[in-house]
């Protein structure tokens, strides 16, 4: 069963990588899949004496090295980590529709943006905009607020938090739209980030969200023993000397960490928590130390594509991306939530 898994797992990297550089050829401009390769190549050290990219145009290598390639690369980042997250926030709400923007992190992004961008400040931190930054520090207090209105003493109340996550989500949106009545102006600029978009993304945004996404997927996919234990029951986990209570807190408080450091560069992407993690439980099972890392690629492997057909679909229009993930969630929400009733999950 885990050659078989791994045989998968395999299938799913060179997919990951094919789509990369098959998206990197698609735009305004077309560019070879070949040429596409040796432009790559040429900036690998060691490899690069042995690539000749002198007969390519230099607007194809810097439309492939400064624009679509961290473009894309960012996408794929956001992705798994979105499909990590929802993964982990259903283990420990043990709730199949559990995911950033349900717990309420994306509104409270999405708050702190619209107020960055109402403000018109120019000032940022290592590469990050203002807009960006009040985004990250909304879906921190967010969380904060959510977090302590489900706490009950030393324990945190699985419904309470979820119903605290859609309130939340709720005054917020609100609070955006009565914003957006009164700025006119930035309409447009509201607008397009609430929707997500990678337009703006750059090998410096990378740069600074990779090593701290790297180490809470790490951390979190270590995690998934506990997760594992905690979705049979959470009397059983703390009879095999799991804490539970603490587990979750350190889950919670993880994956929200990472859920506000991608969404403050994307902006608001809705159901990649969702639809990822439930279509590999079809075809790995429900064992997390398989379906975390899994989500990981998959997850990049939806939001890449789905950024593809966001920038390519309609020539010379870019859709928000985050329009192209509800298209494809909206009919799967409701699936899963007929599927819950019939199961009297919910």
């Amino acid at each position: 069963m885990m050659k078989n898994n791994r045989i998968k797992i395999l299938i799913l990297l060179a997919i990951l990588v094919f789509s990369i550089l098959f998206s990197i050829t698609l735009g305004s401009v077309k560019i070879p899949l070949e040429d596409t390769v040796k432009i790559i190549l040429s900036k690998i050290r060691y490899l690069s004496s042995l690539i000749d990219i002198s007969d390519i145009k230099e607007t194809n290598i810097f439309i492939v090295l400064s624009i679509r390639l961290p473009r894309i690369l960012l996408a794929a980042i956001v992705g798994s980590v979105l499909a990590v997250v929802g993964s982990s926030y259903q283990a420990i709400f043990k709730n199949p529709m559990a995911d950033p923007y349900v717990m309420g992190v994306s509104s409270g992004a999405a708050f702190g943006a619209t107020i960055g961008i109402l403000l018109k400040l120019n000032a940022g931190i290592i590469g990050f905009g203002a807009t960006s930054i009040l985004a990250f520090g909304g879906a921190l207090i967010t969380t904060f607020i959510v977090y302590n209105l489900a706490r009950i003493g030393s324990k945190i109340s699985t419904t309470s938090i979820l119903l605290a996550g859609i309130v939340m989500s709720s005054i917020l949106s609100s609070g955006i739209s009565i914003m957006m009545i009164f700025n006119h102006d930035e309409l447009a600029r509201i607008v397009n980030w609430t929707m997500g978009s990678f337009n703006g993304a750059s090998w410096e945004q990378i740069g600074i969200i990779i090593i701290p996404v790297a180490i809470g997927l790490i951390f979190l996919i270590s995690l998934s023993r506990e997760m594992n234990a905690i979705v049979m029951g959470e009397e059983a986990a703390q009879n095999i000397g799991v804490n539970v209570e603490r587990v979750k807190k350190i889950i919670l408080v993880t994956a929200s960490l990472l859920s506000a450091c991608v969404v403050s560069v994307s902006g608001i992407i809705g159901f990649v928590g969702i639809i990822v993690p439930h279509l590999f439980r079809l075809i790995f099972g429900a064992d997390h130390r398989v379906i975390l890392p899994v989500s990981a690629i998959g997850g990049g492997i939806f939001l890449l594509v789905s950024d593809t057909l966001a920038r390519t679909i309609v020539p010379g229009v870019e859709i928000p991306v985050g329009v192209i993930t509800s298209l494809f969630g909206g009919p799967f929400f409701l699936y899963l939530l007929k599927k819950s009733k019939s199961r009297k999950l919910i």
